[in-house]
């Protein structure tokens, strides 16, 4: 567990920050949600990187950076929620 916190803390900082993403509850999302739980077991080393996988049913979890730069868009308020369907 605490590679994969390391893992996001680090997807957060260079994914994210260092692309220009500063909207503070959007990286706070990013770093508490364990992207590595909703991925095939074959791709859990792999969750944090910056590229789709695999989830299941043909389907892939986004890219994180584009998850993060489509919710900062959306200029949440902070009581709204957001499921994002690729």
């Amino acid at each position: 567990m605490e590679d994969f916190q390391k893992a996001r803390k680090k997807m957060v900082q260079e994914q994210l920050v260092a692309r220009g993403i500063r909207d503070e509850k959007v990286l706070e999302a990013m770093a508490r949600v364990d992207r590595h739980r909703f991925v095939m077991s074959d791709d859990k080393s792999k969750a944090y990187k910056d590229k789709p996988l695999n989830i299941n049913c043909s389907q892939t979890i986004s890219q994180p950076y584009m998850v993060a730069l489509m919710t900062q868009l959306l200029e949440l308020k902070g009581n709204e929620k957001v499921l994002e369907i690729g």
